[in-house]
């Protein structure tokens, strides 16, 4: 039996280079699921053009004025467009209670190191692959997580290894990292929907 498509939206400041390898598998028939939205925080986002561009219902948040109005404001769309998964998408915000607490275990994050050790505030983009470098470690490493009220200390639902070559600078592990990270979160994602791996907690938001 096919499984029901998983109802996602998508959050992103920027380019959502992940929603956009998500939106294309989808369109391949490589994922069972429908991308319902797309929100940024950042109105000039490429990702919001794109998400247009597809069809998916695309939608600026602001969140500096009014962060616990934004807050509310976002949980009440992802309701609204019936989102049964979010992924965050390079979104460079913090999410707000209102928007945790109705998709408790239902929000997915993909960390470009190893997780705990290499992220928390302020870890994110080059300093994550200057922070491995530093540390003289043999591999790095890629990380799909749940999203809770602590910067990338939610549950790992999927790790990826990456080795860190001889003579490698934080560009060039970034560079091999970021190669990866698209279609592992595909990947990840398709055995969430085959019940390969633990389903984020059900429920009606």
């Amino acid at each position: 039996m096919r499984p029901e498509p998983l109802k996602l939206a998508f959050l992103a400041s920027g380019n959502g280079s992940s929603a956009r390898a998500i939106v294309a598998a989808i369109g391949a028939g490589a994922l069972a699921a429908e991308a319902r939205l797309l929100v940024s925080n950042n109105r000039g986002a490429p990702a919001l053009s794109f998400a247009a561009e597809a069809g998916i219902a695309a939608l600026c948040i602001p969140t500096q004025a009014d962060p616990v109005a934004a807050d509310a404001r976002l949980a009440d769309t992802l309701a609204a467009h019936g989102v049964d998964l979010v992924i965050l998408s390079g979104y460079l915000r913090q999410l707000g209670p209102a928007t945790l607490a109705r998709y408790a275990g239902r929000i997915l994050n993909i960390h470009p190191g190893p997780l705990p050790a290499f992220g928390g505030h302020g870890m994110y983009g080059r300093r994550v692959h200057e922070a491995v470098i530093a540390a003289g470690v043999a591999e790095s490493g890629i990380c799909v997580h749940l999203v809770d009220a602590e910067y990338d200390r939610g549950p790992v639902v999927a790790r990826m290894s990456v080795p860190v070559q001889p003579g490698d600078t934080a560009a060039m592990l970034e560079a091999r990292v970021t190669r990866e990270e698209p279609a592992f979160f595909v990947a990840t994602l398709a055995q969430i929907v085959a019940g390969g791996l633990a389903q984020p907690a059900p429920g009606a938001p």
